[in-house]
Parts: structure tokens; C-alpha cells; sequence
């Protein structure tokens, strides 16, 4: 259960409620959940939801591959609303239920050399090493080019962020528990 409750709104700073009114008329519609407590510091709040929006609704990241590598960090922090927030996502955008359990699993994906193995492989040598080696790096920059291997790194970083906010303030739980989870996440 989450021990940092949300603010009530006759509680906010006019900062605070001018943040969550831009997040809520956003593209999400909402305000996303790590703003519980992100709005104790409302400018960063501000600069973190517009990061976010920014690479899930105007990335160059195709959804599939933004989702997985989403996903990937959900599973990478065991971060149980990202996870299951992402994971209705990522099935909305067609990615194979067969790979999101998978990933789950922390397992390979059965996918080949498709883009989504690669992204796949790129975000869990990032997660993991906190790098790129150099033959990654060069197949990463030949299949997906600068653009979406910087996208995919900044994906990966905003991620962590909101994993890390989520499970360090316990947002969404037990409601948003994911059993697929539950196996390897010795937190709960």
C-alpha cells in the first residue's frame, strides 16, 4: 500500500494544481501516476510528465519497440504499476503476448533478429551494464540509426525514473500487483 498519498487538490500550491491541470489536458488525459510524488517539487514534475509525453506520443520509436523496451525496465526494477500499466499498452500496439510473458520471465523473447530481439537485447545490456559494447552499439546504429538509439536510451532512462518513483513511494499497490511478477520480486 502506498505510504505518500496523493494531494488533495484544495491542498495544492497554485504551482501544484497548474501542473497537474497541464498533465491531466495532456495527451494521457491524466495525471500519471509517479506525479503523486513528483508534485511535491511541481517544476519537476512539470519537466518530467512533458519528458514523458514527449517520448511516448511524439517519439520516432515505433510503439511495439517503445513498449517492449518499457516493459523490459518494468521488469528490469520489478515495478508492478509500470508493468501493468505498459503491459495494456503494449497489447494494444500488437506486441505478442508471447514475448511480454517472456519478458515476464526473464526470459529471451522468442523473437530472431527483428527489431524487437534487437531492442530487446540493446535494453537489457543498457539496464544491465549501463552501456552499450561496441558491437552492440554498431548493429544498434545501423538497424535503428541515431535517432532512435538516443530515443531508446532517453525511453530507458525516463523508465527508471518513473519504476524507481513508483516502488520507492509504493504507488499503486496492492492494486496494481502483476503476478507474472511475483515469482522473482522478493519485495513483496
Amino acid at each position: 500500500m502506498s505510504w505518500l498519498s496523493e494531494l488533495p487538490p484544495s491542498g495544492l500550491t497554485p504551482l501544484q494544481a497548474e501542473v497537474r491541470d497541464e498533465a491531466q489536458q495532456g495527451p494521457r488525459g491524466k495525471m500519471p501516476a509517479p506525479m503523486i510524488a513528483w508534485l511535491r517539487r511541481p517544476e519537476m514534475a512539470r519537466q518530467a510528465q512533458a519528458l514523458g509525453a514527449e517520448l511516448r506520443f511524439r517519439g520516432v520509436l515505433e510503439p511495439q519497440l517503445r513498449e517492449l523496451a518499457i516493459l523490459v525496465c518494468a521488469r528490469h526494477w520489478s515495478s508492478h504499476y509500470e508493468w501493468t500499466a505498459h503491459k495494456r499498452i503494449a497489447l494494444d500496439a500488437g506486441l505478442d503476448p508471447e514475448i511480454i510473458a517472456a519478458i515476464a520471465r526473464d526470459d529471451v523473447p522468442p523473437a530472431d533478429r527483428t527489431p524487437l530481439a534487437l531492442v530487446w537485447r540493446l535494453s537489457r545490456e543498457i539496464l544491465d551494464q549501463g552501456k552499450l559494447g561496441k558491437e552492440t552499439r554498431s548493429e544498434a546504429l545501423s538497424f535503428l540509426g541515431e535517432e532512435a538509439l538516443v530515443e531508446l536510451v532517453m525511453v530507458l532512462g525516463y523508465y527508471c525514473l518513473v519504476a524507481l518513483t513508483l516502488n520507492a513511494f509504493e504507488l499503486g499497490l496492492p492494486e496494481a500487483v502483476a503476478p507474472e511478477l511475483l515469482r522473482q520480486d522478493r519485495r513483496l
